[in-house]
């Protein structure tokens, strides 16, 4: 009986550590269960423990190696990364999911003031949220801006203080992430691309999902910052294939890719699906998790140093 136990704590978590690690991502349902891998590993440590305390040694070997492997993946996220030599001037980039253009506007507005963003990258963006946002005061914030508001959960922004020429719109099962090119006062000009490519399905396979993600301009050339909701982890192979390609993680690179941006109510855990990519010739000096503006993500923020 004992044996038994510790091999039901331990054996999920062990398939879990070898699909994670292994390079290759199935489908349904491993894209959307994977985001919860950082809390995979807090059950794989409670399964070691528990195969300790039934002495079942064969278990417990098994467990200490998930512990690892899930440690190696997960824990680097909670350490700052060495930042590379940038001495130019500042970025500060906001991103907001605002909820199928539900969220509070006068909130939102509220934390630009505060905050002073140079950027604000805005997703699920209805016509409805761009009146509300004009009304609260937003343009007097952040005067430029590159709008495609539409109706549902497939429009997206790119705000700003200083000038924008707008990019083309990436498309992929009806979501639309804005681009922008931003010219800094320093000279410098960074594209500026608002990030949301649509949610994995509950079922069958993530052809928009892993297309919008896909379709997003790798690294490297241009000083590039993507912000937004992902829809994807850390986890997710196709965030880490984009991270290689030329970006580092905002929260990772401070540390803070623990916090969570979505989720934490009811019996599911949070996750963290929104991030800033900064291309990797910048350096990350602040990153934050703001409250919820009325929204079921919480804005995201992160200052910048352009090289």
């Amino acid at each position: 009986m004992r044996s038994w136990m510790s091999w039901i704590a331990v054996t999920p978590f062990a398939v879990w550590a070898a699909v994670r690690l292994s390079g290759f991502e199935p489908d349904w349902p491993w894209v959307p269960v994977v985001a919860f891998t950082p809390h995979a590993a807090v059950g794989a440590a409670l399964g070691l423990v528990l195969a300790g305390l039934l002495r079942r040694w064969a278990a417990g070997a098994v467990a200490l190696v998930t512990v690892l492997a899930l440690g190696v993946a997960v824990l680097p996220r909670a350490l700052p990364d060495p930042a590379p030599a940038a001495h130019g001037a500042p970025l500060r980039v906001l991103a907001a999911n605002l909820l199928v253009g539900t969220a509070d506007a006068a909130e939102l507005t509220a934390q630009v003031r505060s905050l002073r963003p140079d950027v604000l990258t805005l997703q699920e963006f209805t016509p409805l949220a761009e009146r509300r946002l004009t009304a609260a005061g937003l343009r007097e914030l952040l005067p430029y801006a590159v709008t495609w508001p539409a109706k549902g959960v497939g429009g997206s922004a790119v705000y700003a203080r200083h000038p924008l020429t707008a990019g083309e719109l990436i498309e992929a099962g009806g979501f639309g992430q804005a681009t922008a090119v931003l010219t800094h006062p320093g000279g410098a000009r960074v594209e500026i691309v608002s990030v949301h490519p649509c949610a994995p399905k509950r079922t069958g396979r993530q052809p928009c999902w892993l297309a919008g993600l896909e379709r997003l301009p790798r690294g490297g050339g241009r000083l590039r910052v993507l912000a937004g909701d992902f829809n994807a982890t850390l986890d997710h192979l196709p965030l880490r294939e984009l991270l290689a390609a030329g970006y580092r993680d905002a929260a990772d690179a401070m540390g803070r890719g623990l916090s969570t941006t979505w989720g934490g109510w009811g019996p599911l855990p949070g996750v963290t699906i929104d991030h800033v990519l900064a291309g990797d010739r910048m350096a990350v000096r602040d990153f934050q998790v703001l409250a919820p503006v009325g929204s079921d993500h919480r804005p995201v923020y992160a200052e910048l140093l352009l090289p």
